[in-house]
């Protein structure tokens, strides 16, 4: 099993829950636009997800390096994008187009790790 993937997935699983309490709580005080708000609540449930997928990713098929490197990339670009995007709309215009690019690499992870040649599977009894 690749542990910094493992290691990235669980610290980017931990960095979502805490950006989307903050979301939730602190960001609220702080930008009035529920679009804006929404935004942010999608970034950290994408990165959430996505954490988990790279967790199990690392643990299910180690060998498909590229599966994983497009799940933290794709996290990387479209969450991270986005957060920036809601805290700094004018400041951070330039990272609009980012945000697709890191859809598409979320997309191409999960095509990525269909393709798993002999994923290792949990045996339940």
């Amino acid at each position: 099993m690749p542990p910094a993937f493992w290691t990235i997935g669980c610290f980017s699983g931990a960095g979502s829950v805490m950006l989307g309490a903050f979301g939730a709580h602190g960001l609220r005080k702080r930008i009035q636009d529920p679009q804006r708000i929404a935004n942010w609540s999608t970034a950290a449930q994408y990165q959430l997800v996505h954490s988990c997928a790279l967790t199990f990713a690392s643990v299910c098929a180690p060998q498909n390096m590229l599966a994983m490197g497009l799940f933290t990339a794709g996290m990387t670009m479209f969450s991270g994008s986005l957060y920036l995007l809601v805290l700094d709309p004018q400041r951070w215009k330039w990272m609009g187009p980012v945000t697709p690019l890191g859809g598409l690499c979320l997309i191409g992870g999960w095509a990525a790790l269909a393709f798993t040649k002999r994923p290792i599977l949990p045996k339940f009894k």
